[in-house]
């Protein structure tokens, strides 16, 4: 016999016998027959099959699949936090020069700073040797000079020789003008000589008259010395810069204070 019918023959008594068994048992208790009348299993049957043996350990690992295919992309996440601000960088290299940009509007005027030293002095002096001038009224000399700002003084003065002549109470006065206007800021400047009696005296003498003038332009000033009257006195006999030199000098300088 082959080895496949044995199989065959094994599984069949395997299911076969204890059906028989079962079904002879339940006929013996009806009718009661004798064991000699009972049927024996088939003969072809070599006996009851024994119980199943334990499970066997799992095999090993196959080998690794081929790869697959790769997914598609997930959604986005919601947004995370934000980091803690990092550190700073290096300091980089001064880029390329640009070009100018350009020109700004006119800023505000700012307010008016406190008078400072100038720089240099401005300053000039005009001489004249000589001058033997008999006049009585009107321009001796005049000397032209450059200011140089508007919110400064000039600063003049006289030396020179003068005198009166031959009048009893008499007075001549002789003062400064700038552009032909005698100085109103502070006051004029000027300076008289007066005498009592003098029909017979003719006193010249070197006499010196200085003061200080605001409120004057820069530019060209024409700094005149004249010679006048007084007021309420007997006119003289008046004389200027009798053989000696006659001075006029002129300064810009700052204001005074207040």
């Amino acid at each position: 016999m082959s080895t496949a019918c044995k199989v065959s023959l094994a599984l069949l008594c395997l299911f076969a016998v204890p059906s028989f068994l079962a079904l002879t048992a339940v006929a013996g208790n009806k009718t009661k027959q004798t064991s000699s009348n009972m049927q024996s299993p088939p003969s072809w049957c070599g006996g009851i099959p024994g119980m199943h043996g334990l499970p066997g350990r799992d095999g090993r690992d196959g080998r690794e699949g081929a790869k697959g295919d790769p997914g598609s992309p997930g959604k986005a996440g919601p947004q995370g936090p934000a980091g803690v601000n990092g550190k700073d960088g290096a300091k980089g290299e001064p880029g390329v020069k640009g070009p100018p940009g350009p020109k700004g509007e006119r800023g505000q005027s700012g307010h008016p700073g406190n008078p400072g030293l100038m720089p240099f002095k401005n300053w000039k002096e005009c001489a004249w040797n000589n001058l033997n001038d008999a006049k009585d009224n009107g321009l001796i000399k005049d000397c032209v000079f450059t200011k140089n700002f508007s919110d400064t003084a000039l600063r003049v003065a006289w030396t020179g020789a003068l005198r009166i002549y031959r009048c009893t109470d008499c007075c001549k006065r002789w003062y400064f003008t700038f552009n032909g206007a005698e100085c109103s800021a502070p006051l004029p400047i000027d300076g008289i000589v007066y005498m009592w009696q003098g029909n017979t005296q003719d006193l010249h003498r070197v006499r010196h008259i200085e003061g200080h003038c605001n409120n004057i332009h820069k530019g060209k000033v024409r700094v005149g010395f004249w010679v006048g009257n007084c007021q309420h006195r007997n006119r003289g006999d008046a004389y200027t810069g009798w053989q000696s030199v006659s001075r006029i000098f002129i300064e810009e300088v700052p204001k005074a204070q207040f």
